[in-house]
């Protein structure tokens, strides 16, 4: 820089700056520019920084996996077990000869009938054991008859003995007969009336009231003592299923459990008890037999099969999802949101399985945010954004 000289009246010195000359003022114009674009440049750059990292951050929260989360508080859940068995009488009664039997001359009843008690089934030809009926009969009178005699011959002699013509030991004597004679009589009534009875039982008769399910006599066969049952009665018509169960559901059910029966061929339900839980198990199945008594229906056919669907009780408890459920070696689990939104993976208990999904036993309280669907694709630890599950309408 160059500077000018003076004196002024007073005989001071004044120094004044000398003008620049164009080149330098250029350069200085230059320097100052270039300042500016360098703190507007570093300005810039630190308006981008910011702008950049809050678009970034809603970025990255965005990049964590999406899943669906329910919470599935506690409910009331009506336990049910699922049974398969057949169909029979829950009182069958074989009906056979108990006589002697004989020729079949007509069978009254057929399958399908209600009968009552004594009612006749089956009726044996008893022509001979009529014979022999009036033969006994007569016996009764022939004994009757000599009865009689020996008591008029024992009145005479009493009224002789005192007349000295009949001795005391003739007295005695017919005394004797005539108890003889009385004693057969009885022996003769006896006899006829264990006849009538053996005749009475020549008839098939139905010993309870029910409904007949097979029958396995005709007209003109022969029967004997040793012959097979030629009916079989339902005791009162009624019917009970033979549910098979497993040891484990055997053992938290009780007698008096309700349970609806559903025979194969329709979808009509029966309401039905548990009258009997099987006392033993068996060891080739491993599985014991829960028997429902049902009342009589024409659709309950014994033989056929059917389902049982029979209440186990009641529990409370979490209601998870099907989808919500994962299994390995270890058992079952459930992935959780658990702080940090970090997938926590939960070992958990199965219990009742119902219609509407799986109560858990254990390892839940009800409150947690549980992964709906897609937990195997998730690792313990991982980052998510839950978003809750949409009530169904």
């Amino acid at each position: 820089m160059s500077y000018e000289t003076t004196i002024d009246d007073n005989g001071n010195t004044i120094v004044k700056d000398a003008t620049l000359t164009p080149q330098a003022d250029a350069d200085a114009r230059r320097r100052r520019l270039i300042i500016l674009a360098v703190l507007a440049a570093v300005v810039l750059a630190l308006v981008a920084y910011f702008l950049l990292r809050k678009k970034e951050e809603p970025a990255a929260v965005n990049q964590a996996p999406a899943v669906t989360v329910i919470t599935p508080g506690r409910t009331t859940v009506e336990g049910v077990i699922t049974a398969t068995g057949s169909l029979a009488a829950r009182r069958e009664m074989p009906v056979g000869v108990v006589g002697e039997g004989g020729r079949v001359v007509s069978v009254p009843v057929d399958a399908g009938d209600w009968v009552r008690a004594g009612q006749v089934l089956a009726v044996i030809d008893r022509s001979v054991q009529n014979e022999q009926a009036r033969s006994t009969s007569a016996q009764i009178d022939v004994a009757r008859a000599d009865a009689e005699l020996a008591q008029a011959n024992l009145d005479r002699a009493l009224k002789l003995v005192d007349r000295g013509f009949i001795s005391r030991a003739d007295v005695d004597r017919l005394t004797a007969t005539r108890d003889a004679a009385n004693a057969r009589v009885l022996v003769a009534r006896a006899q006829y009336a264990e006849l009538i009875e053996r005749n009475n039982r020549l008839n098939i008769i139905a010993p309870e009231s029910g409904l007949v399910l097979t029958r396995a006599v005709e007209p003109g066969a022969v029967v004997g003592a040793g012959s097979a049952a030629l009916f079989t009665i339902a005791k009162g018509g009624e019917m009970e299923m033979l549910a098979q169960l497993s040891e484990s559901d055997l053992a938290s059910l009780r007698t008096g459990v309700t349970a609806q029966v559903v025979p194969v061929g329709t979808d009509k339900a029966f309401s039905g008890q548990i009258w009997q839980l099987a006392p033993v198990i068996n060891d080739q199945t491993r599985q014991g037999t829960a028997r429902i008594a049902l009342s009589y229906a024409s659709e309950l056919r014994p033989g056929g099969f059917a389902t049982a669907t029979i209440n186990s009780g009641s529990v409370e408890a979490p209601m998870l999802p099907e989808s919500a459920i994962l299994s390995d070696d270890d058992g079952s689990y459930v992935y959780i949101v658990g702080p940090e939104n970090k997938a926590v993976r939960r070992r958990v208990t199965l219990g009742i399985v119902t219609d509407s999904g799986i109560a858990i036993a254990s390892g839940l309280n009800g409150s947690e945010q549980v992964v709906q669907r897609a937990g195997g694709f998730l690792t313990e630890g991982e980052t998510l954004r839950p978003v809750k599950a949409r009530r169904p309408n």
